[in-house]
């Protein structure tokens, strides 16, 4: 397991990399003290997670995210000073997977890392159901695909997740907190940012506007529901 700690403090790559060190078995900590030496090593070195902070000299940690979104998909945990719900919504948008705010606790910060981890690493969910239709939207369920008017859709395991729960549940609400437990797991229950966000990004690529729903409706203070038009 290789680790790269995106941070220009040094006693912050030092305290991640012995707290790291000390937990988890044959784990690697890798340091980078500014944006272009984060390019770098996941370019050359290919981490297998990247915690990157917001807060670098010169270009920010979302400029950071942004390049490196640009040719790899490696899970991204941003680490901040900053408790602000702004930037948390500006890192998910960009293609986060996670966001710690500092100073954290390091068991914290290792349960954060290996959740992110195991969203990778767990195949996307599956189903012997018939494939699901609904006007121009289809899912194939045994392949994991998606295609709308008939064009496959690049959905990430995120975003297939979220809308497998979604349409397997079609026509019935499903809570933040269900959502929340199934898509990211039991400690995500109060992060529902990062619901908001993905929702976002799945209505941008099926082309569904929130105001007019056509696929996912907005059950105000409750959660999500799946729909076919007018339903």
């Amino acid at each position: 397991m290789r680790i790269l700690v995106v941070d220009d403090a040094p006693d912050v790559v030092e305290s991640v990399r012995l707290g790291f060190t000390l937990q988890w078995r044959d784990v690697e900590v890798l340091g980078a003290g500014t944006g272009q030496e984060a390019l770098d090593v996941v370019e050359g070195q290919r981490p297998d997670i990247v915690l990157l902070d917001v807060g670098l000299p010169g270009v920010d940690g979302f400029a950071v995210l942004r390049d490196i979104r640009l040719f790899s998909d490696v899970p991204i945990v941003m680490l901040t000073a900053r408790d602000d719900a702004m930037d948390k919504v500006k890192g998910l948008e960009l293609g986060a997977d996670d966001y710690v705010t500092k100073p954290f606790n390091h068991l914290e910060l290792m349960a954060r890392v290996r959740a992110v981890l195991r969203r990778h690493e767990m195949p996307p969910p599956t189903s012997r159901a018939p494939s699901f239709k609904a006007l121009d939207l289809e899912v194939d369920f045994a392949a994991r695909e998606v295609r709308l008017r008939g064009e496959r859709l690049e959905l990430t395991p995120t975003e297939y997740k979220l809308l497998y729960h979604l349409v397997r549940n079609s026509g019935h609400v499903l809570q933040h907190g269900t959502l929340l437990a199934k898509v990211w797991g039991r400690e995500y229950l109060d992060e529902v940012d990062y619901l908001r966000v993905y929702v976002r990004r799945l209505r941008d690529k099926l082309g569904d506007d929130p105001d007019h729903p056509r696929y996912i409706r907005t059950e105000r203070g409750l959660g999500y529901r799946f729909i076919a038009a007018g339903g």
